[in-house]
């Protein structure tokens, strides 16, 4: 969520609450429109209470979701490296195309995935280096006990890579549903119109201004804040970067280029297939 948007949503609202606080309080009564206060002041609890005890699950939900979402992309980029490290134990060739398409994996999971899950336009799309990574896998013939052991453990960390994706890709769609933000709202509505009803002329401006704008300013914060968690991947504060595969395709680069690995990338740098 960008913080200029957030501040200068949560300013409006406030400033729009206050406008009408103030405007109601030309014509509301000495004392507020209310003739019992102590009465008033429960039910409004009641309503405050009920909204923050749902909000507050459905923040838990979203949370819960975000932090899904960054497990799994770091979980798949270290599942990344340890399968460049695997693929060195398979015969040269194989070990060669499998180190190359899984630095392409990463640098499209960096670029394109991350771009279209922002966008929302990912959806259930399989990334087509993992399916290249598949078919290079079927045309290895394990000839030592080293190579049998090291494409067992290709499989294993296959699964691993792919349960972090789809942990990754999980949060991209949001888990809160509209109906839940329709009730939020209507609540919300529902406490700044019970607002209204304490306008009292008896009163100070400043006073009335701070009761209905440090309210009104507390919902708009949380329910943007919820908007953040259910788009984790939106960019602005909070928002989740693919700071975790950046950092093991650098540090693929650097082992291989400590070791004299050979290898050709089969995609440019945005991980994009290129001619052979």
């Amino acid at each position: 969520m960008n913080l200029v948007w957030g501040v200068l949503v949560t300013a409006a609202a406030a400033a729009i609450a206050v406008a009408a606080m103030l405007l109601v309080r030309r014509r509301a009564p000495a004392g507020s429109r209310f003739a019992d206060g102590d009465r008033a002041a429960g039910v409004f609890g009641v309503l405050a209470t009920g909204f923050s005890v749902l909000l507050g699950f459905i923040v838990f939900l979203a949370f819960t979701s975000y932090d899904q979402s960054r497990s799994g992309a770091e979980t798949e980029a270290l599942v990344v490296a340890q399968q460049v490290e695997t693929a060195q134990l398979f015969p040269a060739e194989a070990a060669r195309v499998l180190t190359g398409e899984l630095t392409c994996y990463g640098r499209s999971v960096v670029n394109d995935e991350w771009e279209r899950m922002r966008s929302g336009t990912l959806g259930d799309a399989v990334n087509p280096w993992g399916v290249e990574l598949f078919r290079t896998l079927q045309a290895v013939e394990p000839a030592t006990a080293a190579e049998q052991s090291a494409y067992d453990k290709w499989l294993e960390q296959t699964s691993a890579r792919e349960e972090g994706r789809l942990d990754r890709v999980h949060g991209a769609v949001g888990v809160i549903p509209t109906q839940l933000w329709i009730v939020l709202f209507f609540i919300a509505a529902v406490i700044f119109v019970f607002m209204l009803f304490f306008a009292d002329p008896g009163e100070g401006a400043v006073t009335q201004a701070v009761l209905m704008g440090s309210v009104v300013a507390v919902i708009a914060t949380l329910l943007l804040l919820l908007y953040a968690l259910d788009n984790p991947f939106a960019e602005g504060v909070g928002g989740l970067d693919p700071v975790a595969m950046e950092r093991s395709l650098r540090i693929v680069d650097e082992a291989l280029g400590a070791v004299g690995g050979q290898v050709e990338v089969p995609c440019d740098l945005e991980g994009g297939r290129v001619a052979p």
